[in-house]
C-alpha cells in the first residue's frame, strides 16, 4: 500500500502478506490499523475486487467517511496504479525479484522485503510512480 500526504507532503509505503488472498475481513483488518491523524483524509485506489464491493466494505467504508474514501480505478487499467509500478520496479531487471526460482512462497516473500526497504529509502521513487500514474495529491 502506498499512502500519499496531503498536496504531495510526505508518504509511507506499507507491505504485508496475507496467506491466501486478501478478502472483505482480513482487507477491513487493514483498513482498520491505517492510523490517520485529525484532519487527515485518505483515498484508496482500488480495482474493484469483489472484496473492495461487498456490503460490508461499504458499511465500513461508510462509518469512516470522515477519513476515509475509496475510488474505483478503471477496469484493465493498472497503467493507474501506482502500485503496480511498486512491483514493476521490484521485479524489473536488477530488481530483488527479477530472475526468481524458489520452490515456495516464503523465498519470494523474503527476497521482497530487501526491495521494499530500498523504496522506502528512496523517496523520489515513490513519487515518480504517483506521477507515473499521471495522479497526483491535491
Amino acid at each position: 500500500m502506498l499512502c500519499y500526504g496531503p498536496a504531495g507532503g510526505g508518504w509511507q509505503l506499507a507491505f504485508q502478506v496475507q496467506p491466501g488472498s486478501y478478502d472483505t475481513d482480513t482487507l477491513i483488518v487493514v483498513l482498520s490499523e491505517l492510523s490517520l491523524r485529525d484532519a487527515q483524509k485518505a483515498t484508496l485506489l482500488w480495482d474493484g475486487l469483489p472484496a473492495h464491493r461487498s456490503t460490508r466494505m461499504q458499511v465500513f467504508l461508510a462509518s469512516r467517511r470522515e477519513c476515509l474514501v475509496a475510488e474505483r480505478l478503471p477496469a484493465y487499467a493498472p497503467e493507474l496504479n501506482p502500485v503496480e509500478r511498486l512491483c514493476s520496479n521490484l521485479k524489473g531487471k536488477g530488481g530483488e525479484l527479477s530472475n526468481l526460482t524458489y520452490a515456495n512462497l516464503a523465498g519470494v516473500i523474503a527476497q521482497a522485503h530487501p526491495g521494499v526497504e530500498r523504496v522506502r529509502l528512496t523517496p523520489q521513487l515513490a513519487c515518480s510512480f504517483l506521477r507515473h500514474a499521471v495522479l497526483s495529491v491535491a
